[in-house]
């Protein structure tokens, strides 16, 4: 029988896999149920539980400068970011609502901005985090250029600078690649064999289509996503991508760029048939997610549960590898506990 580790890398690299492996992603007050349901206040201990698999994600500490405080609802991080405590009927989302580069006119007001330093991070101790969790498989790192220009601009004038703005465009997202370049250089650096995955991911998709067209990716993110991509394969790392929403024009110029393992697979966005995504991409790609969390986790039954994770592992996982069952996004916290347990025991019953 195949460990934690050995399982999660022979999907990602397509081997044979004794069962298909499983990942978890959740909101905060999800976590903490299935920490009290398991009777512990350690995270491992719930994968242990509950038998997931797991896929680690460590993030260096941020030990620079001081931040402001903006008081209880209100906080900025080391980007000048400005987010606010926003509370729902099943949970708290801390909503961007401050963007530093908004007002932005020029190249020059892009190169005033107060850049965060590489330096402000603890790379050192990420070593240490790691051997918390024996025999899981490590992911340090995420470069994301698109989500970044845009949580830097906002959404609106992020998109609209690409058609007019062109050589503006061009120069702040060249500094947000060559910031994360560094930063992933340092990762990389602390952590040595210790690390199997990175994120280089971005947010292209909506419920029904790209957000830019393919053209704007090509010109803009593409020389980029391309080099960090090439950056953690010349580690002998692998490439974990995360697009939401309808991405399947895409998928065949990410398969070129090089990514090993494609997040979410968020089959109820138009043109995301799994069966079509198998049969196409399947001996290419490994992937990881396809459990609906719109509609199938929150408001199905465990029954329903248990059917969508069969029929992704006769379409996603078609070739008996090359499938890492999750969610296809944070588990949010109107899931009852019965569908998660479902969603974890449905590899073994099946």
């Amino acid at each position: 029988m195949m460990n934690h580790f050995e399982r999660v890398m022979a999907a990602i690299e397509r081997r044979p896999v004794d069962r298909f492996p499983t990942d978890i992603w959740c909101v905060p007050e999800v976590r903490q149920r299935l920490l009290d349901y398991c009777g512990t206040t350690e995270w491992v201990r719930v994968l242990d539980a509950l038998d997931i698999d797991g896929i680690i994600g460590l993030w260096p500490k941020y030990i620079g400068p001081a931040l402001p405080d903006l008081g209880e609802n209100l906080r900025q991080d080391e980007w000048g970011r400005v987010w606010r405590k926003q509370e729902y009927n099943n949970g708290i989302y801390w909503e961007q609502v401050g963007y530093p580069l908004a007002q932005a006119e020029t190249i020059a007001d892009l190169d005033a901005y107060r850049w965060p330093d590489p330096a402000w991070y603890d790379y050192a101790s990420l070593p240490d985090i790691a051997a918390e969790y024996p025999g899981r498989v490590i992911e340090v790192g995420y470069t994301a250029v698109f989500y970044y220009h845009n949580m830097l601009r906002g959404l609106e004038l992020s998109m609209m600078d690409l058609a007019l703005r062109p050589e503006f465009s061009h120069h702040l997202i060249r500094r947000l690649a060559d910031w994360f370049y560094e930063y992933h250089e340092r990762c990389f650096a602390a952590m040595g064999a210790k690390v199997q995955i990175t994120q280089v991911t971005d947010d292209f998709g909506s419920q029904t289509g790209l957000l830019i067209s393919k053209g704007m990716i090509e010109e803009y993110y593409r020389p980029w996503i391309e080099r960090a991509i090439a950056q953690a394969k010349g580690h002998g790392i692998k490439v974990f991508h995360h697009d939401d929403g309808a991405i399947y024009s895409l998928i065949p110029d990410l398969i070129e760029m090089g990514i090993d393992v494609l997040n979410p697979i968020q089959w109820r966005c138009k043109g995301m048939d799994r069966q079509a995504i198998g049969e196409n991409f399947g001996g290419k790609l490994c992937f990881h997610g396809g459990v609906d969390n719109q509609y199938t986790l929150p408001f199905g039954t465990p029954e329903d549960v248990r059917q969508e994770v069969a029929y992704n592992l006769s379409t996603l996982g078609r070739t008996g590898t090359g499938y890492i069952i999750a969610p296809c996004h944070n588990i949010q916290n109107n899931t009852p506990l019965e569908n998660i347990l479902a969603l974890y025991q449905a590899p073994r019953v099946l």
